[in-house]
C-alpha cells in the first residue's frame, strides 16, 4: 500500500487490556486497573512521535467531544478490536452506537433521517442511518472480516491505508476494472480489464484521490439457496483485486433488485444514487466532495452493445463527470 505523509496523519483509536496498573484515565484521572479494558486515542506530536491517551471505556470521548481530526468509528479500524473478548467487543460496539446516535440527534436537529439531495431531477432521499443498523451478515450469509452490511448494501468501509478526501475517483467493477463471466463463480474467476489499471489507480491514490468501487450484484439477493456462494464469490474477487492492484479502495456492493412490475427499484442499486449518498454522508469523515475534480468510470453507458445504461445514469444522477473504461484506461 502507498504510505501517507506525516501531514496527513489521522488520529487513531486502539483498545487493549492494561498491561499494568500504572496508567490513568485522561478524563477522570483515576487508575486503570491491570488487565482491564482500556481505550486509547493515538495522536502525533510536533516531534513526530505517537502519543496514546488512555481512557476507561465509559470515559472515552467520541463524536462532538473528540478533538479534530476525528478518529474513525469503524469497529474493525480500531487496533486490537479483534483480540478483545466478545463481551468487551459488544461493550465497545454499544458505546459507539450510543455516541453516533447522540451526534446524529445534534447534527440533524433531533432527527436521525438525513435528507440527501441529488441533481438532474432525482428526488430527495431519506436514509435513516445508525451504527446499530450495521451487521456482520447479509441476511443468512456470513461476511468476512472488515466487510459489513447496511440494508441492501455490503461494504468494505476502511481498507488499510485509505484516506478520506474531497476528491473521489469512483469505478464500476465488472466490465470496467476486471473481466468476469456470469457463468463462472469463485474468488479467482476474474482478470484485469486493462494492463494499465494498477498503475492508473496507484497514480490517483498518490495524487490524493480516494478510490471507491460502486458495483451491483443482484445474485446475492436472488440466490437464496446459494447466497453464501454468491457473497464469497463477489467479495473474494474484490479482495483479490485489491491485493493485485496494491492500493486501498473503499467498496460498496448493491445487492438489491431493479424495478419490475411488482416492485420499485432498490434505492441503492445503480442507477439509483443511494450508495453514493451513504458514502458521502457517512463514510468520508464529513469532508465535502469537490464535484469538479471527482469522476466515475463505468461500462454500462447505454451504447448499442452495452448491457444497460446504469453507469452513465448513476453518474448523471449524482452530477459526476463520466468516462467509459476504454476512454479512461486506454484500450
Amino acid at each position: 500500500m502507498a504510505s501517507s505523509s506525516s501531514s496527513q496523519y489521522q488520529i487513531k483509536i486502539m483498545a487493549e487490556y492494561a498491561k499494568s496498573d500504572r496508567s490513568s484515565c485522561k478524563k477522570c484521572a483515576k487508575q486503570i486497573a491491570k488487565k482491564s479494558l482500556r481505550v486509547g486515542m493515538v495522536s502525533r506530536d510536533a516531534r513526530g512521535f505517537d502519543i496514546t491517551k488512555w481512557h476507561h471505556l465509559e470515559c472515552f470521548p467520541l463524536g462532538s467531544a473528540q478533538p479534530s481530526p476525528s478518529p474513525s468509528l469503524s469497529l474493525h479500524s480500531i487496533k486490537g478490536f479483534d483480540s478483545l473478548q466478545t463481551s468487551d467487543q459488544e461493550a465497545l460496539k454499544k458505546l459507539l452506537v450510543r455516541k453516533r446516535d447522540e451526534d446524529e440527534v445534534v447534527e440533524l436537529g433531533n432527527s436521525k433521517k438525513a435528507k440527501l439531495s441529488t441533481s438532474h431531477g432525482e428526488p430527495n432521499l431519506e436514509i435513516a442511518f445508525s451504527l446499530s443498523d450495521i451487521k456482520d451478515k447479509y441476511k443468512d450469509a456470513t461476511l468476512p472480516p472488515k466487510w459489513n452490511a447496511f440494508k441492501t448494501i455490503i461494504f468494505l468501509e476502511q481498507d488499510d491505508g485509505l484516506l478520506n478526501s474531497n476528491k473521489i475517483a469512483a469505478f464500476d467493477f465488472d466490465g470496467c476494472l476486471v473481466k468476469t463471466s456470469v457463468k463462472r463463480v469463485g474468488a479467482d474467476a476474474w482478470s484485469l480489464m486493462y494492463p494499465s489499471v494498477p498503475d492508473k489507480l496507484q497514480s490517483l491514490y498518490n495524487d490524493g484521490f480516494k478510490l471507491v468501487i460502486f458495483t451491483n450484484e443482484s445474485n446475492i439477493e436472488r440466490w437464496k439457496k446459494k447466497r453464501q456462494v454468491a457473497v464469497d464469490s463477489k467479495i473474494g474477487r474484490l479482495n483479490n483485486f485489491i491485493k493485485r492492484v496494491n492500493v486501498p479502495i473503499q467498496v460498496f456492493i448493491a445487492c438489491g433488485l431493479g424495478e419490475s412490475s411488482i416492485q420499485a427499484a432498490d434505492p441503492f442499486r445503480k442507477p439509483k444514487p443511494g450508495m453514493w449518498h451513504v458514502m458521502e454522508k457517512h463514510f468520508n469523515s464529513g469532508i465535502s466532495i469537490d464535484m469538479d475534480q471527482s469522476f466515475y468510470v463505468g461500462d454500462a453507458a447505454g451504447r448499442e452493445n452495452d448491457h444497460s445504461d446504469a453507469d452513465i445514469k448513476f453518474a448523471e444522477a449524482i452530477g459526476l463527470k463520466f468516462f467509459v473504461p476504454e476512454e479512461y484506461f486506454g484500450a
